[in-house]
């Protein structure tokens, strides 16, 4: 199925690797021109430079600070001076959460709070903010943000808070940017193979002497049995990305591989 996606231009935050690096592949290889953004230049300039020979297409990386306003702005105006214009946000940018941060009530800090909405909350608005203006003024764009299971788990009160916020963002935004031909969805990955897991997982391999594959079967409690890959949410997205996603906007689109149990309506 053609997705509608060539010469479509594209903005990835946080493109430089994991999720947000196999969502910008997979744009560029749909036919779109693509912005990875990220902090660390010399990681973007490699990943910019695989995404181009893999793709063929304009694949450019430019570094920004997502928790700086001034930084968004000029992000946005030198992607659409690089890409001639932009037509797609996928908000990607965000600190990883970590298995080592607090879980609990007593040592969930206010800190601790404002260090989860600062970038993955706030950031998303920020580059929005920024981005909506170009496509509300061609009649058409996509919004896509990426959230996190951990919207629908009550583990952590710092992980469901930022991980809801940016569901309610996004359909507020929706809601108010839809009558304008812009459609804003979420995306919920759960556990996704990314390198990152690939390497602690290895490295729990080598100090237990437990296989990886035994490791992955442990982890690997959704419905499907097998730890989604990011190519696999990468797919969901470019094609809420497309123009035959019109008919979904304000969503949360879960891509976790199923949650057995729960019925969510």
């Amino acid at each position: 199925m053609d997705l509608g996606l060539t010469d479509k231009r594209a903005l990835v935050t946080g493109g430089s690797k994991g999720i947000g690096l196999a969502i910008a592949h997979q744009l560029a290889a749909e036919g779109a021109d693509v912005v990875i953004a990220a902090r660390d230049l010399e990681a973007l300039k490699l990943a910019a430079d695989d995404i181009a020979a893999k793709s063929g297409r304009k694949v450019v990386g430019i570094s920004v600070d997502t928790g700086d306003e001034a930084s968004v702005q000029e992000l946005v105006a030198r992607t659409v001076t690089e890409l001639g214009g932009i037509d797609i946000l996928v908000n990607s940018a965000a600190t990883p959460w970590s298995a080592g941060s607090p879980t609990d009530f007593a040592s969930t800090t206010d800190d601790v709070v404002r260090r989860e909405v600062e970038i993955k909350v706030l950031g998303y608005l920020r580059t929005a903010r920024a981005v909506a203006p170009h496509l509300i003024e061609q009649g058409w764009g996509r919004i896509i943000n990426i959230s996190g299971l951990g919207a629908r788990h009550a583990n952590s009160i710092a992980q469901t808070i930022r991980n809801v916020s940016v569901s309610a963002l996004t359909k507020n935004l929706a809601d108010e940017l839809g009558p304008l031909g812009v459609n804003v969805t979420v995306v919920h990955p759960g556990l996704t193979r990314t390198a990152k897991l690939d390497e602690r997982l290895a490295a729990q391999s080598a100090e237990s002497g437990t296989p990886v594959a035994e490791l992955e079967e442990a982890l690997a409690t959704n419905s499907i049995r097998r730890i989604v890959n990011a190519g696999d949410v990468a797919d969901v997205v470019a094609f809420l990305a497309s123009p035959r996603s019109i008919g979904i906007t304000g969503d949360a689109i879960a891509v976790g591989g199923g949650i057995p149990g729960p019925v969510f309506y």
